[in-house]
């Protein structure tokens, strides 16, 4: 198995805020891939100590990122871009959050493009063109699309508002027009790093703590819907679909492929 991979995450999406959206694409990924609408993200459940957990495979009292400010690791774990361009992967990050720029070393990323969310409107959009322009251009093993929308309107409107619901609407937009694009031979993982209750996050309740992870490819099943799930699992995953072995710190294991 060599699959390319392009992972999505809606910053702050909810599952329950991702149906309640009705958006048409969110039926295909039911349709068309494996879902998990109950997985877990780890506490704090915080932007960046997520993301780190999602890029490490390991929880943050393990890599040492605990709020939005970022700390080197004591003891560093190879994480995943990293581990993708020691094995020749070509990979491109997409973003809106610039806090993101600490989740690879310098020079481990063949194209990067961010755009300020605080500084101009609907970057969202913006910023997928450029993924779907490099994705066509190049065809790149790896992609990140982080779309952060979605948590500036919970932070600004709360969780599950109306405002909040349409930017999941836009974000299912932009996903789906990255799920045309994609050519033959790519897979594709849509998340979220945590969910929020009110106008904020980082608590352990279940609002905070669920989120959905869907892949749609021909290595996974379709119309199946699974429990469990962690965002720690991603990585495992991707490597996996990659055919790239696994850094031996990892703690998450792969999700259901065929």
């Amino acid at each position: 198995m060599s699959e390319k991979v392009v992972l999505v995450l809606v910053d702050g999406m909810r599952p329950d805020g991702l149906l309640q959206s009705e958006h048409p694409f969110v039926e295909t990924m039911q349709r068309e891939g494996t879902c998990y609408l109950a997985a877990q993200t780890v506490m704090p459940s915080v932007t960046l100590p997520c993301h780190m957990s999602l890029f490490h495979s390991v929880t943050p009292e393990r890599h040492g990122v605990t709020t939005n400010t970022f700390t080197p690791q004591v003891r560093p774990i190879e994480g995943l871009i990293d581990r993708l361009d020691s094995r020749g992967k070509k990979c491109g990050m997409f973003y809106n959050w610039e806090e993101l720029r600490d989740l690879y070393r310098p020079g481990h990323v063949h194209e990067t493009f961010f755009v300020n969310e605080e500084k101009q409107n609907d970057t969202d959009p913006i910023i997928t063109d450029k993924a779907i322009e490099y994705i066509k251009a190049e065809q790149p093993d790896f992609v990140f699309l982080y779309l952060g929308e979605t948590d500036s309107a919970g932070h600004g409107s709360g969780w599950m508002s109306a405002h909040y619901i349409e930017t999941i609407r836009t974000a299912m937009d932009c996903t789906k027009r990255v799920y045309d694009a994609l050519p033959e031979g790519y897979t594709l993982i849509v998340t979220a790093d945590h969910g929020g209750h009110d106008r904020g996050h980082g608590n352990d309740m279940p609002e905070d703590m669920t989120i959905p992870i869907c892949c749609i490819g021909a290595p996974f099943e379709k119309g199946a819907a699974l429990s469990g799930g962690n965002i720690i699992d991603i990585p495992v995953t991707i490597a996996k679909l990659m055919d790239v072995d696994p850094v031996k710190e990892w703690e998450g294991k792969a999700l259901h492929i065929l």
